[in-house]
């Protein structure tokens, strides 16, 4: 590697050759005045490779203070090894190596100790072609990513299990009725049939949470507004329930006359509503109360919005689960599901311009309650 260790008059940690002035590249606001409010490490070295910028995120992610490299050549400031043990400024040479190369792809680096960080770089020529007059280093934790990543393998294996037991299902009555359609009694064919179409569903459905999952995390997430009728509903929901085999005295509606007129996407709001009263149905106990009330809108600017909270008088969520609630995989109980009903509902009632929280009900069990703004659609304002 061709990093110097030379120094010019005037040039080094106290008085960088990059901040002198005509230097258009120089920074305006003073050494470290801005680059400490970055929240990504920044390293820059002079044209003869010495350190010159160390940002105070540089030294949090390299656990060495500035005043320990400033004035230091690159490749001790920063001595980092490729994923195979290579050094990498040797590999990358930035002072010797091709002329037309500007920069350095992020890319997976060791720090001593075997700290991994992501590192990208940018070559500053005096010209095209011309000799290097500045590096300037990236560092980046990777827990982040790691984050990102374990959730992302925990949803793939999620999905992979959730889809095992109804696709075996499906494969194996199929099966058995073509191999065998002449044994059975129209009652048992039916039966398999059943079976076959309700573990489709629940295959249609899981496939739906994914999509609407990576609409969410994308941003993506469309909402078409239409007038709701959100007493009209629940009362739907409840009817379902109630036709399922709910007792129809375990439902109580209460709604809080005249509401403002709600605009929203009807089946993104039927599918809230789905997962909330699920929810209190599976995992709670005793009545499940449902209160639609007119509110303040949760958006600056509005006025009026609705609430719909629902509630039921079972064991309730704990207090050091409140926080968890509406992430990925939370469960509130053994008792099946994926895990992800109500970090979509919280996608859903966002990407309305609402919230949702978690509380505890007067009777013990949970309590949730989303706000939407009327938001009338675009065309209309």
């Amino acid at each position: 590697m061709s990093v110097g260790t030379s120094r010019e008059p005037g040039t080094g940690a106290g008085h960088p050759r990059d901040s002198e002035a005509g230097d258009p590249d120089a920074d305006p606001a003073g050494p470290g005045l801005v680059l400490d409010d970055l929240p990504d490490g920044l390293v820059v070295a002079d044209a003869h490779g010495l350190v010159v910028r160390f940002n105070a995120a540089a030294a949090r992610i390299t656990a060495r203070p500035a005043a320990d490299v400033l004035g230091r050549p690159l490749s001790e400031a920063l001595p980092l090894e490729d994923l195979e043990g290579r050094r990498w400024w040797q590999l990358t040479d930035p002072y010797g190596g091709l002329a037309i190369r500007t920069r350095q792809p992020e890319r997976n680096l060791l720090l001593p100790g075997g700290r991994e960080v992501l590192v990208s770089a940018r070559y500053v020529r005096v010209r095209p072609g011309g000799p290097v007059r500045r590096v300037v280093v990236c560092l980046r934790d990777t827990e982040a990513r790691r984050r990102t990543e374990r959730s992302h393998a925990e949803l793939i294996a999620t999905v992979a299990h959730e889809l095992r037991s109804p696709l075996t299902s499906v494969k194996g009555f199929t099966a058995t009725l073509l191999a065998k359609w002449e044994r059975f009694t129209d009652d048992q064919k039916r039966l398999m049939l059943e079976t076959v179409d309700a573990d489709a569903d629940r295959v249609t459905r899981l496939i739906a949470e994914l999509l609407d999952i990576s609409r969410i995390d994308s941003g993506r997430l469309e909402v078409r507004r239409q007038p709701v009728d959100i007493g009209a509903a629940v009362g739907r929901h409840i009817q379902a329930y109630v036709a399922a085999g709910q007792p129809a005295d375990r439902f109580l509606l209460r709604i809080e006359h005249p509401l403002p007129a709600l605009w929203a996407d009807p089946d993104k709001i039927d599918q809230v509503l789905s997962n909330l009263l699920e929810n209190a149905v599976r995992h709670g106990e005793g009545t499940v109360t449902i209160e639609i009330t007119p509110s303040a809108s949760p958006r600056e600017g509005e006025e009026a919005g609705t609430s719909v909270t629902v509630s039921d008088e079972g064991p309730g969520i704990p207090e050091e689960s409140m926080n968890r609630v509406f992430t990925r995989f939370w469960r509130g109980s053994k008792r099946g599901g994926t895990g992800l009903g109500l970090y979509i509902v919280k996608g859903i009632v966002e990407a309305h311009g609402g919230v949702i929280t978690v509380g505890r009900a007067p009777g013990g069990g949970a309590l949730f309650r989303f706000t939407l703004p009327v938001a009338l659609p675009a065309y209309l304002v």
